[in-house]
């Protein structure tokens, strides 16, 4: 984002009326330049309301991400992680697999106020507009090979929902194997990409992205139903407050998975799980799909459906999983 852009954000972040002379004289720019930056804000996905005579605001305010918050909200915790926020990343997964190549700790935190080019999981776009959404990536080492790490993007869903219930007081539902979800609707999801020796020890860089506020253009860029935390709750988020509180469920999360497994958390996933005892439908990698009733997970967090030819485990983070509602809208 250049600078003149970034400027004006965080000048319009206050929720008030700016003009655009009050804000090039600010800035040192030209009106033209704080013309040209408001426009690239609302391609973005940002709403910017302009009344003549008055200048430029925001819908409403707009907190932006602070390390300084972050790191007050970690308290005696901060030490534990390196946090890095950025205005803006094709992709902080991408930015931090890269760190983590370089020899990056344990702990190590990027989060961005925007990604241009946020991916999901299986390829698929993550749309986000700039300040509207919670993205950022952690890096976790541990000692075990990757095919050990079976339930890790589950745990982390656990994480996530025990850091929404505390900070927001909302109750998430869990899709397995890897969306955060409420009312039917995808509020955010994770993407896990691991490296390392078979045997250990091994490397996940774990990215998150949570809908915070969705404006009516990203909304209509995303392929699905999807939500947000603000509408939900019909308050404002802190994501400053936001972020701290996730990181720390994830500290406390990863570091007994790490230890103990995915099977200490199994019952605690089966209570958020969005289709548990539901009749779903899978489909597979290769082109096959499979019916049946969820009967839950496993100890090391397969997906258990009861079909006609009797109980199978799935296993595979390709598999996608649709309710026969979701199905008919594909068609």
């Amino acid at each position: 984002m250049k600078p003149y852009i970034s400027g004006v954000l965080r000048q319009l972040a206050d929720g008030e009326f700016h003009s655009g002379m009050a804000l090039a004289r600010t800035l040192d720019v030209s009106r033209a330049s704080v013309w040209n930056a408001v426009r690239e804000l609302e391609a973005n996905g940002l709403a910017v309301y302009k009344v003549h005579g008055r200048g430029y605001r925001l819908p409403a305010p707009l907190t932006l991400l602070d390390p300084l918050l972050v790191e007050r909200g970690l308290g005696a915790a901060a030490s534990r992680f390196a946090l890095e926020v950025v205005e803006v990343a094709p992709s902080t997964n991408a930015l931090l697999l890269d760190r983590a190549a370089a020899g990056a700790a344990i702990g190590s935190v990027i989060a961005a106020e925007w990604q241009s080019a946020g991916r999901g999981r299986r390829g698929r776009a993550w749309h986000t507009g700039i300040g509207g959404a919670l993205a950022f990536s952690l890096l976790w080492r541990f000692a075990q090979g990757a095919g050990a790490l079976s339930g890790l993007s589950l745990v982390v869903g656990v994480a996530l929902a025990r850091g929404l219930n505390a900070v927001v007081g909302l109750r998430a539902g869990l899709k397995w194997p890897n969306d955060i979800v409420s009312e039917g609707k995808k509020l955010g999801g994770i993407l896990i990409e691991l490296s390392g020796d078979m045997l250990g020890p091994s490397t996940a860089v774990i990215g998150i992205g949570l809908n915070v506020r969705l404006s009516q253009k990203v909304r209509l860029a995303i392929d699905q139903p999807a939500t947000d935390i603000e509408s939900l709750i019909e308050e404002r988020v802190d994501r400053n407050a936001l972020l701290a509180s996730l990181l720390l469920e994830l500290d406390r999360a990863l570091s007994s998975f790490a230890a103990d497994g995915f099977a200490p958390f199994r019952s605690e996933w089966v209570k958020h799980h969005a289709h548990q005892g539901r009749t779903v439908t899978l489909l597979l990698p290769n082109g096959r799909s499979e019916r049946g009733r969820v009967r839950g997970v496993a100890e090391d967090g397969a997906l258990v459906l009861d079909t006609r030819g009797g109980p199978k485990y799935f296993r595979s983070g390709e598999v996608s999983l649709r309710t026969p509602s979701a199905a008919r809208k594909l068609t």
